[in-house]
Formats: C-alpha cells, sequence, structure tokens
C-alpha cells in the first residue's frame, strides 16, 4: 500500500510541477519577448506619462498595447491593481522539490544511489542533495553580487561552476540523480532569484512610488540582471525534466558531458528566438546547437555487436530476466518501492520479453538497467543480451 500511495503523490506533485511551470516558464518567456520588443511610444503625451516603450499586438480575437514605465507613470498615482508574477514561480519550485522528495529521497536507494559510482547510505545521499542545492545558490548569488556590471564574465563563471557540479554530481549519485540534480539546482536558481531579488526589488520600487520617493534603479537592475539568466536556463532544465525518459543521454559513460554538450545548445537556441524579438536574426545560432546535437548523435551511436559466432539461446535470456530483471518487472513486483511494474513494462513471459526486445538491449547495454545494478548484472550478462538481439532477438533456439 505504501509504495501504491506514492506512486500517486508521484503522479499528482509531477502533474503539479508540470502545470506550475508552464505557467511561470510562458509568463517568462512572454515578458521577455515583450521587453525586447519594445519600440518607443508614438504619441507625445505617453512619453510625457513616462512611457519607456511600448508593443501592440493582436491575440485571441483582440488587439493589446502594452506600454513599459520604468519607474511608474508621471504626475499619477501607480495603480493598486498591480498583478505579480510570482506564484508560478514559487508552486514550480515547491512542487519539484515534493517531486525530488518522494522520488530521490524517499527511493535514494534505488534511484539516486549507485554503488559502482560511490557506495553512500541513504541519509549521506539526501544530505549531499540538499547542500548541493543551497550550496550552488548560496556561490551563484555571491558571484552575481560581486560581479555587478560584468555579464560576460559573470556568465562564463556561472557556466563553469554548473559543470563543475555537473561533474562532480556524476561521481556521487547514480546519472539519472545527478542529471535531475544539476536541474533542480538550475530551478533552485531560478525560483531564489525570484524569491530573494525580484520581488523584493519591485515592492521596494513600488513602495518608493507610492510615497513619492525618488526611485533606486539598482533593485530594477538586479531583477534585470536575475531575469535574464533566468530565461537562459530555462531550455537546460526543461531538457533534464524530460531526460529521464532517455537513458541514452545519462547512461552514457560521459554523460555529464553529453548533458554539457545539450545545455549549450539548448542556450544557443534561447539566444537566438532573445535576439530575434530585438529585430537581430541570427540563424548561426540554432544551426550551431543543432550541430552540437547532431554531433553528439553520431559519437554516441552503438558501436554494431558482432551476431557471428555461436548462437544464444532464450533459455539463456529468460534465466537472465527471472533473475536479475522480474523483481521489479512484474504484474506484482517483489522489490521495495515498487507497488507496479516501472513504466508498466513486464518481463515474466517469452512473449513480454520479446515485445519489449528493443527497449530491454538498449537500456541493458547503456548500464542504465538494472537501476543502480541493484541486481548485479554482470558484464558478461549484458554482452549475452546484446549479442541475442544482434542475432534476431529469437525466442525459439
Amino acid at each position: 500500500m505504501e509504495a501504491y500511495l506514492l506512486d500517486w503523490a508521484n503522479l499528482l506533485m509531477r502533474w503539479l510541477h508540470l502545470i506550475a511551470g508552464v505557467a511561470w516558464i510562458g509568463a517568462s518567456f512572454y515578458f521577455v519577448m515583450l521587453d525586447t520588443s519594445l519600440q518607443p511610444p508614438k504619441k507625445p503625451q505617453d512619453a510625457k506619462r513616462g512611457v519607456f516603450g511600448e508593443l501592440w499586438g493582436v491575440h485571441g480575437g483582440g488587439f493589446y498595447c502594452s506600454q513599459k514605465f520604468l519607474t511608474g507613470p508621471k504626475d499619477e498615482p501607480l495603480t493598486e491593481d498591480l498583478h505579480w508574477s510570482k506564484w508560478e514561480a514559487y508552486t514550480t519550485w515547491l512542487s519539484g522539490m515534493g517531486m525530488l522528495a518522494i522520488v530521490y529521497w524517499i527511493g535514494a536507494s534505488s534511484y539516486l544511489i549507485d554503488n559502482q559510482v560511490m557506495a553512500l547510505e541513504p541519509a549521506a545521499a539526501i544530505l549531499i542533495s540538499i547542500a548541493f542545492l543551497g550550496g550552488g545558490w548560496a556561490v551563484y548569488d555571491l558571484m552575481c553580487r560581486t560581479l555587478m556590471g560584468r555579464d560576460t564574465l559573470l556568465a562564463a563563471l556561472v557556466f563553469v561552476l554548473v559543470m563543475v557540479c555537473n561533474w562532480v554530481l556524476h561521481e556521487l549519485f547514480s546519472a539519472r540523480g545527478a542529471y535531475i540534480h544539476v536541474g533542480a539546482m538550475l530551478g533552485t536558481m531560478m525560483a531564489a532569484n525570484v524569491f530573494f531579488h525580484i520581488i523584493p526589488g519591485q515592492k521596494r520600487m513600488v513602495a518608493q512610488i507610492r510615497a513619492g520617493q525618488p526611485v533606486d534603479p539598482r533593485p530594477g537592475m538586479v531583477g534585470k540582471q536575475r531575469s535574464v539568466h533566468n530565461t537562459y536556463f530555462t531550455l537546460p532544465v526543461l531538457f533534464i525534466m524530460i531526460s529521464n525518459h532517455y537513458p541514452m543521454t545519462y547512461a552514457n559513460k560521459y554523460g555529464w558531458l553529453v548533458l554539457a554538450v545539450i545545455m549549450i545548445a539548448g542556450v544557443l537556441i534561447r539566444q537566438f528566438f532573445v535576439l530575434r524579438h530585438r529585430g537581430q536574426v541570427k540563424w548561426w545560432l540554432p544551426a550551431a546547437g543543432a550541430a552540437l546535437i547532431g554531433l553528439l548523435i553520431v559519437l554516441m551511436a552503438p558501436k554494431p555487436v558482432n551476431a557471428d559466432g555461436d548462437k544464444v539461446s532464450f533459455a539463456a535470456i529468460e534465466q537472465i530476466a527471472e533473475k536479475r530483471c522480474v523483481t521489479c518487472h512484474a504484474a506484482q513486483p517483489t522489490w521495495d518501492g515498487f507497488a507496479q511494474a516501472p513504466k508498466g513494462v513486464m518481463l515474466e513471459t517469452p512473449e513480454q520479453i520479446s515485445q519489449h526486445a528493443v527497449k530491454i538491449a538498449e537500456t541493458v547495454a547503456s548500464g542504465y538497467m538494472p537501476l543502480g545494478n541493484l541486481t548485479q548484472l554482470t558484464d558478461d550478462e549484458r554482452a549475452l543480451i546484446a549479442t541475442w538481439f544482434a542475432q534476431g532477438a529469437r525466442l525459439v533456439d
């Protein structure tokens, strides 16, 4: 019953995370587009009112005019009916932390720890997890405060920080756990930017405007800096969110480097859209991103398996499945923490093994399965499965 309820908790938390994430990213992308697409106001009276820029748009059968005031309207009160974009960010982060706790902390032995990487006790692994999330934000925030106004150097150092954490996490956790922690660390930075800098800075500016005081521009500058960082973190984080469906990326021997290349590709593609909103169309940016991904596809291609030699009997494959796989991949799993077969994949009968032969060969060859190699699948057994698949995955000996 406990595993069954955890599955429901995982489902509902993941659903909430997706909904909140769509709302946050949608708002973020929209305001980046709006901010970089502004044109000088066409009406002199708007400029006198303090309008910095405006954008006309059409959507849903209506026409809209968005105007930006740097320090609020001149000679008129700031409206009390302000819309704040913050709860999308907070809900996304809180639901993400909920998922991290349900899957990777409660299920640390299965999903976070890989004894072939480092033998950790669950409590130690969870403490390391929390330390990376908090420590990553603390170092990043210190760098931003110290290097304010030196954006190019700051961007380079933030990238180095993320890559160092990426590599270290792969030396501590399972490959899947390492990937998700890079994403969780970036997500923590993004949400903390909103909570500690963007929203408080906006509140200070609003209070100064309503009090008739001169507006300190620094909170706006800091908020803009952190918002820019958030938009470049977005595509890498989105990739990491879906990466657990594609073990060919994180279960690779050089999984940390694969993640680094995909993150760079995501930043290049995002930069294309940011510049395009400003009227600068630089096709080399998405082309470079696509080229990096194409290079990964070529370099990560599996090596052909020699199908010559002795035929591998299906009886041998069935025996491996029974010994190494069926504890989880069964109608009634016997491994603790599983109320049902992962992703509905059952391997109890010859027909089920045949149905999932492609996925078996792929995940076993990559080292992704068994999770953390909990059932101690040997290299010889992996080679046997690869040869059986190369020989046509026959059910009849």
